[in-house]
């Protein structure tokens, strides 16, 4: 199921890339491969200004991940009662504490 969903005339993550900094562009392909990483039912909606990586075909998101000029934006939705954490990320910063909150976010989702 890994992949991207498009419905009508979404755009591709080919396409999207092209808007995001060259600076940014390692660290936003980064957590997207991490987040692809987590498993076989990770799905990437491709937005206008966000990529929105969900479980399995349910859209039960857990981070919504927007480029900045110098870094990224990640929500992470722990639950649907919960409002998202907010975590700005610039460029440069170690990721290793985000993967692990997005890691345990991705396998509380039931």
């Amino acid at each position: 199921m890994k992949g991207i969903i498009a419905f009508g005339n979404k755009r591709s993550y080919e396409e999207f890339k092209k808007q995001i900094p060259d600076s940014v562009l390692p660290l936003f392909d980064s957590i997207r491969e991490f987040c692809f990483s987590l498993g076989d039912n990770v799905v990437e909606d491709v937005r206008m200004h966000r990529v929105v990586f969900c479980k399995s075909m349910t859209f039960r998101w857990f981070a919504d991940v927007q480029p900045e000029n110098d870094g990224v934006v990640i929500k992470i939705q722990k639950s649907r009662k919960e409002s998202p954490q907010v975590i700005p990320i610039k460029t440069g910063e170690q990721i290793s504490d985000i993967c692990e909150i997005i890691k345990n976010t991705f396998n509380g989702i039931h």
